[in-house]
């Protein structure tokens, strides 16, 4: 199925080839503490990378960070006179954490952008601090739609959201899976329920029950008793990896042989790692482009990293790339906003360019399987 992918691969090389990368149009810097302006480039200045780095779902901010730090490299070795450096805030993935750790970027006057809030709970805890000290954020993970439906200036979504993943989701139920009797649970959380709640709607009538849980819970006994009584043929799960791990281990151990489709906060290998043999077959959508879409930034990240570029990887590089290509350009945390918004540049996951709302305006929705212990990408849902 990866043959019907349809996107763009980029010239990654000249991406990749960060340091210089220019403003819209693509043109090039000059060098090292100046842009083509002539106007002088600050040379301590700093991007943030705000999402979890600890706790139950680090991994995906992890392997977003690895991505900004991918990028880092990429600029400071075409500006070695003048290098930008990250500062991390570690969110846990908690938004009651939140908007503590906003008001510490804020404060930060180096920091000129963001790459995040990476979760949508954290999203909307720190977004609006994040606006009203004009303070920009690009996210490359938050999929939440209504995050786009709030005003505000400085938000930037590098990816498609939940309005399109959700619809997606559904229709590999119905037309891929041919599922006749879907089931669907959600954790709660802003983005869990949110995205839940899209898939019901999608799949309308065929919709033959549905159920709520909890982050941090650990029985499912309940809710697998109801799927199991639905006669469910197809069950997807809104939420993480660490409940979706438990829950399709429960679903297993009780005797339910449907299909367990989950999202983009499920596709971490410690959801396979913790549901083991319980996670083959397994599907899982993400608008999150596999390694193979872009292969030099494969290769680059491999060579720093030792692994693949994993959920969101890409499009964490994609993200602190165009705040990087900023401050190239002699931008500073009150000009870095017009730059974003006027931003068109092709990167390495997508063409990165924003509408009014900060939405992307390149989105793919892929759906990936866990196969002898691994997941592997099955293509894009068209």
């Amino acid at each position: 199925m990866r043959s019907t992918l349809k996107i763009a691969v980029p010239v990654v090389a000249a991406v990749l080839a960060l340091g210089a990368c220019g403003t819209k149009g693509g043109s090039e810097s000059p060098g090292a503490g100046s842009t083509a302006g002539g106007k002088a480039a600050a040379c301590d200045l700093k991007i943030g990378m705000f999402g979890a780095l600890t706790g139950p779902n680090a991994n995906l901010g992890i392997y977003i960070q690895n991505g900004v730090n991918l990028a880092l490299d990429d600029y400071n070795a075409k500006h070695a006179d003048c290098k930008v450096t990250l500062a991390n805030f570690d969110s846990q993935g908690d938004p009651t954490q939140a908007p503590a750790l906003a008001k510490k970027a804020i404060d930060d006057k180096k920091v000129v952008g963001i790459v995040g809030p990476a979760f949508s709970g954290e999203s909307k805890a720190a977004d609006p601090l994040f606006n009203e000290a004009g303070l920009v954020t690009i996210t490359p993970s938050a999929t939440n739609p209504k995050l786009a439906d709030n005003g505000w200036k400085t938000f930037f979504r590098a990816l498609g959201n939940d309005a399109t993943q959700g619809p997606a989701a559904a229709k590999y139920i119905k037309d891929t899976l041919k599922a006749s009797k879907p089931f669907v649970v959600d954790d709660a959380s802003e983005y869990g329920k949110g995205l839940a709640d899209i898939v019901r709607q999608d799949l309308g009538s065929a919709l033959i029950g549905s159920d709520t849980v909890q982050q941090k819970q650990t029985d499912f006994s309940a809710t697998v008793t109801k799927v199991k009584a639905s006669g469910a043929d197809a069950l997807f799960y809104g939420g993480y990896a660490l409940e979706a791990a438990i829950l399709v281990k429960q679903l297993r151990d009780a005797g339910w042989k449907g299909t367990f489709v989950s999202d983009d906060g499920t596709k971490d290998q410690s959801y396979v790692d913790n549901a083991k043999a319980a996670a083959e077959g397994t599907i899982l959508t993400c608008p999150c482009a596999p390694p193979d879409v872009a292969p030099e930034f494969q290769k680059a990240y491999k060579a720093k990293f030792g692994q693949d570029p994993n959920t969101y990887s890409g499009e964490g590089y994609d993200a602190a790339t165009i705040l990087l290509d900023g401050i190239a350009a002699g931008k500073d945390r009150a000009s870095m906003v017009d730059f974003v918004k006027s931003y068109d540049k092709q990167g390495v996951t997508k063409r990165l360019k924003f509408d009014a709302k900060g939405e992307s305006s390149e989105i793919h929705v892929y759906a990936y399987k866990v196969e002898n212990g691994k997941i592997v990408p099955l293509g894009e849902i068209k």
